[in-house]
């Protein structure tokens, strides 16, 4: 396994980590933008307001988006182990 296979292969796991991670982050920040531009217009500044909005938000895509996450993650996984059977010559 050469120097460029390795990078090859980390740079497909930052990839995947950023589609994984994304849809959830980008609900996150959503909801976070609108409750605080909704708390910064009615000047009404609660913790909680903010915590419990995004938890919901997180919640549902993550319920939407787990086959996405799933597939993309266990694609990878399945890549990286075959790359791991072929370096170590596949058995006992």
């Amino acid at each position: 396994m050469t120097d460029q296979d390795v990078l090859s292969l980390v740079r497909e796991g930052l990839w995947v980590t950023i589609l994984a991670a994304g849809p959830l982050m980008a609900a996150a920040l959503i909801v976070g933008l609108a409750v605080s531009l909704l708390q910064a217009l009615t000047q009404v500044n609660e913790a909680s307001l903010v915590f419990v909005p995004k938890v919901i938000a997180v919640a549902v895509v993550a319920a939407f988006a787990a086959p996405f996450i799933g597939g993309t993650v266990g694609a990878f996984a399945e890549r990286l182990f075959d790359r791991i059977v072929a370096v170590g010559g596949g058995g006992f």
